[in-house]
Order: C-alpha cells, then structure tokens, then sequence
C-alpha cells in the first residue's frame, strides 16, 4: 500500500475522471491519498472529494501564488473547515520566489497566519518552498511547536537537515526520476522514519511519464526510485512511507 500525500484532484483532468484514476492508482498500489488545497475553495472541493471516498483525506490553505487573493476572514474559513474528521492538514502554504505571483511581504504575512492556526490546532502542515530557503526556515523557526512536510522538496541537502532537524518530514516527487537531478543524493541521505511519497497530480510526472499530466498511481514511480537509492524492496519503502504518512497525519 502506497500513500500519495499530495496530489490535486479538484483540477478537470482528474475529477473528471475521478473513478478512472483512483482504479489506475490502485492497480498501481497506490490507495490512500491526501487532496491537499491552494485556496478555500479548492480546498472545499478537496474536501467534498474526501467525503465521498474512504481513502481519500484532505487539506485546507492558501498557497503563496493565491496569497494575493486571500480575502478577509479566510483564517476563519480554515477554522472551520479543519473542523471536519477527513481535513488532515494545514496546507498548500509557505514562499514561492521563483514566480513571484504574489507580493513578498503578502506571501510572509499569509504564511505566518497560517502557522498560527496549525499551532492552535496541532494540526501538521504541508509547505511548498521554491527557492525561499532561508526565509522559510525563518518562519518555520518561529513556531517551534508546528511539524509538517516539505511537500516535492528540491532543495539541497543543508536545506533538508535544517528541516529534519525541526521535525519536518521530506516528501519526494517525479522530479526525483529526472535525469541529472541532484535529488537522489539528497533522498539517500534522509532518514526513512522521516520520509512521504507524492505526486503533486497534475504535475511532475515521474520518468517514465515526463512530460504528460500526472496521476495519483505514479506515486509508485518514486517509491521505486526510492528503492533504488536506499537498496531496499518496492514493499519496504512503501509500507515505510505510509506508516510515517500515518504518522504524520494521523490517518485511520
């Protein structure tokens, strides 16, 4: 049994042929996954899709490209749609410099404000970081008593042990299969209790995929990268990685 702990299946190509891919996901060992939300109403759509399907779980946040359009109350919004047994998580949030979509200043402010719920909560969050390494690490270290995943990490091996070192898991996604990444030798390095597998669906799809929209059942393309780099079997690394998702999200 494999976890996805990060996939979109609020976009078109996914919901609209929702039976479809969970069918593929399965018959790939792909069973649970987690809908993860980049705003408040994506994120209830993620919801409305974990309410239909058992192994589907959700999350709600603003992610730093939406963060300019964040309303007021929408911190209220997140209150109480974390409310709801599927809703697992505080996320997509965190700092994206490289598109720069939203304001610098706007994306910190959303970020913090969204930390402060996760810790209100002790709820784990789900972080997306894009060449912002040092100031989410700063935020990060702001709320000592928050945990969560680095959500596709790309960053080099310093960045990870900052984050290992705070308690933060490390999820892995296709980009981890592409030729000439640099993130095998990272991967190999991480813990394995410390470890998720995702697909960030519709994107990222893994080798031997590339280049096509991405489905939850790739997740098994980078757990058998991820056997590859640690010598272990396809088997161990899954039951691995959902155990820390379990974890991590407290998942039944």
């Amino acid at each position: 049994m494999l976890t996805d702990t990060h996939c979109h299946l609020f976009y078109d190509d996914l919901k609209d042929d929702l039976k479809g891919v969970l069918d593929r996901a399965n018959q790939l060992g792909v069973t649970r996954f987690i809908c993860v939300g980049t705003n408040i109403e994506d994120s209830r759509e993620c919801l409305s899709i974990a309410e239909e399907n058992k192994n589907i779980f959700s999350s709600i946040g603003i992610h730093p490209h939406d963060a300019k359009d964040a309303l007021d109350g929408y911190i209220t919004d997140i209150y109480t749609l974390m409310e709801y047994k599927k809703m697992v998580a505080v996320g997509e949030i965190g700092l994206d410099y490289f598109r720069n979509i939203s304001n610098l200043d706007v994306q910190k402010k959303v970020f913090r404000e969204q930390m402060k719920v996760a810790r209100e909560l002790n709820r784990p969050i789900i972080f997306h970081n894009r060449e912002a390494d040092e100031d989410v690490i700063q935020i990060l270290s702001e709320y000592p008593d928050v945990i969560g995943v680095a959500h596709c990490f790309s960053s080099n091996l310093d960045t990870a042990r900052v984050f290992l070192d705070m308690g933060y898991y490390i999820s892995f996604s296709g980009n981890l299969t592409f030729k000439n990444s640099h993130l095998p030798s990272v991967a190999k390095e991480i813990p394995i209790n410390r470890l998720l597998v995702e697909t960030d669906s519709p994107y990222l799809s893994p080798v031997p995929h590339r280049g096509k929209p991405n489905e939850p059942g790739r997740a098994r393309f980078v757990a058998e990268k991820l056997a590859d780099i640690y010598n272990l079997s396809l088997g161990a690394i899954a039951q691995q990685t959902s155990n820390n998702a379990t974890e991590l999200f407290r998942l039944p």
